[in-house]
Formats: C-alpha cells, structure tokens, sequence
C-alpha cells in the first residue's frame, strides 16, 4: 500500500488548527504540551469515526463495502502514478490530485443509481471512474491520446462521457454549478427520476453562481444535490483567510435547502449522508448541500509545491487516512482479512498498470479531429 495510505501512526507535532469536523478543538494543554494534546484529540476523534463506521458497516452488503474500499484504493494508485507520469512529462498541463478525498467519490457516487448524472470540478479523475469510465480511457485522456474518453481533446480537467451520464470536468471555478441545476430541471422537467451530484471545491461557494444555483433550486424544486468538497484550501489559500465562516453547510440555510456537514475522512459517514440526500432529491424532488470536509495531501495541482503548509500539518490529517479508517473497520467488522486486502490493493496496482500500458500505447490523434466536435 503507498505511503500516504499507511502513515495514521506518523508522530504529529503541530499547533496548525484542526479541520476534519469541529471535534478536534485546540484547548489549553493539561500538561503543557499543545502538540501532545492535538495528537490525543487527533487519535480519539479517529476513535470516535472507527465505532460510528462499525455500525454502519453492519447494515451495508459485504459485496458493496468491498467494492467501496477497492474504488478508494484504486483511486489512490491511479492518483500517485498520475504524478509519477505527470514528473517524467508523460502528461501535459494541468494535473490535480485527489489523494485524501477518495472517500467522498465513493461514498457519494456508489450510492446511485446507474442513470443518475455527476458533473464536477477540474479534480475529476476519480470522479470520472467511479461513475463507469475505465481507467485506461482515464488515463489515455490524460496523456492527450486518441484512446482517451474524449479522444485526448480535453486531458486532465476535461472528463466527459454521456454514455455513463457524467458530464465534466470543468476547468472555470463554480461554472459547474449552474450547468447541473439545468441539468436538474431538465430532469424534473422530463420526468425521468435522475439525481444529479455536482462537486465543487469550498473556494466555489463564494461564487455568484452558487447563490444563484441555490435559490433557483430551492425554489424550482429540483433533484439536485450540491457537494462542497471542502479540502480548505483554494489553491494555496485556506479556508480561514478567505471565509468569514467555517459552516459552509450552513450557507443553505438562507435559501432554507436541507444541508448537513459530514466528516469526508469516513466513506460510510459520507454515503449515509449520501443515501438521505439523494432520496430527498428522488422522492420530493429537493435539493440538498452537503459540506464534506476532508483533506488533499498534494498540492492544489501539480505545479503546486504545497510551501503554505508544513510537513506536520499533512502528517496530523494523516493519522486519519480515509482508507485506512475505512480498512481497520472492515477487519473489525470481519468483512475483510489482510490477506483479502492484499488481493484488493494488488488488483488496484494492476488495474492502474494496465492503464498505462494502454495510454502509451494508444496513438496520438489525428489532425483531422481538429475539425471535429466543433460547435461554434
């Protein structure tokens, strides 16, 4: 298993404010030592999120609970051999990283229904194989070649496939949000019963188009659910220095939409929120906001070296790794042995491996499909 899936027991010595839920307040130190008091508060909330995802664990099908932890553990792989490639200049532009959110992908997206649509941020790799695209047609997109799921025309930022209803990948912050409130409408407007996820980064939400996306949502009554992915950081800024609030859930509530804060370091806390969301979208046609607070340990993208933060500060969300969590409660619950986890990781290894070996291999375009797909 890679490094940054394995290191919850990284000694953290840090004073940076805690982030994954409220819980992890710094207060004054019993034996005056700070550091070694966020480390304790560090390791009870993991504590805490180990006992909630045991019971949730045992309402859910063992079948699904696999899949969710090889959905994570793929993403993990694809992800670190994107930046392996993406250093020896296999891969061109931009390139941002979704190592530490896996489990809001998975939580959220395994809780739909085939036909149900995402769309999201330019963060998508993940995203994009979750809801159907194959790693090979992933990764053959991100090298720029004809194999890839929109035949290398749009790379890292730009997955898209109607095929499996996933709809972007966009590239210009928050323009996402009111694409998938159209989206919505036209499913209501249809009668088709779809939900749409749309993702978004926290740096969105201070957009215009998510007050107006919210509003007309509320009001029209549309089957959409809003994902702030809260990762609090907008590029190289956190979320302390460019929000007035740390409740970003709590912004819907001046539209009066359903909206609830969820702990993104927890796949299962992730998808019951999920489950409640989307049956609110499917059966009354609402929307919904759902704060998911996590933490990405790259940088906001590959050029990005990451100099706003400390080594410390990455290792304390660390001992919280979402897939470690996710797969200490598994062998708790019984569901799942080393040894089974060590077929998982291994077929995640491959799965990515094959997916390279089908990028280098897959020719560049054709000069014709300049001309192709043009519109205007």
């Amino acid at each position: 298993m890679s490094r940054t899936a394995t290191s919850r027991k990284t000694e953290v010595k840090t004073k940076a404010k805690p982030a994954t839920g409220d819980a992890l307040k710094t207060t004054a130190p019993k034996n005056g030592n700070i550091e070694f008091e966020v480390v304790e508060l560090a390791k009870a909330e993991y504590q805490k999120r180990h006992k909630s995802q045991i019971e949730s664990i045992k309402k859910t099908d063992k079948k699904l609970l696999r899949e969710m932890l090889y959905q994570m553990v793929l993403g993990r792989h694809f992800e670190e051999k994107c930046a392996e490639v993406y250093r020896m200049g296999k891969i061109g532009g931009f390139c941002h990283l979704y190592i530490g959110q896996e489990a809001i992908a998975v939580g959220t997206q395994l809780a739909l229904e085939p036909n149900d649509m995402v769309i999201t941020s330019y963060r998508d790799h993940v995203q994009a194989m979750i809801k159907g695209l194959t790693p090979e047609s992933v990764m053959a997109e991100l090298y720029g070649k004809e194999g890839g799921c929109v035949k290398g025309k749009g790379g890292s930022m730009h997955m898209f496939s109607s095929e499996h209803q996933f709809y972007g990948g966009h590239g210009i912050v928050g323009g996402q949000i009111g694409v998938a409130t159209g989206m919505a409408y036209a499913a209501k407007y249809r009668g088709t019963g779809q939900v749409t996820l749309c993702f978004f980064g926290e740096a969105a939400i201070n957009q215009g188009i998510f007050h107006e996306s919210a509003n007309m949502a509320q009001l029209w009554k549309l089957p959409v659910i809003f994902i702030c992915e809260n990762n609090q950081y907008g590029m190289g800024t956190s979320q302390d220095r460019a929000m007035s609030t740390r409740h970003i859930a709590r912004k819907a509530d001046a539209f009066e939409m359903a909206n609830e804060f969820v702990d993104g370091m927890d796949v299962m806390a992730v998808r019951d929120a999920a489950t409640r969301a989307i049956e609110r979208a499917r059966k009354r046609n609402e929307p919904t906001l759902l704060e998911i607070r996590a933490y990405r340990y790259m940088g906001h993208s590959m050029s990005d070296p990451g100099n706003y933060r400390t080594r410390e500060e990455i290792a304390k969300y660390q001992e919280r790794d979402p897939i470690v969590l996710f797969k200490d409660s598994l062998k708790e619950a019984k569901v799942l042995t080393d040894k089974d986890f060590e077929q998982i990781d291994q077929a995640a290894m491959e799965a990515t491996a094959k997916a390279v070996a089908f990028a280098e291999e897959s020719p560049l375009p054709n000069e014709s499909e300049l001309f192709t797909d043009v519109y205007a």
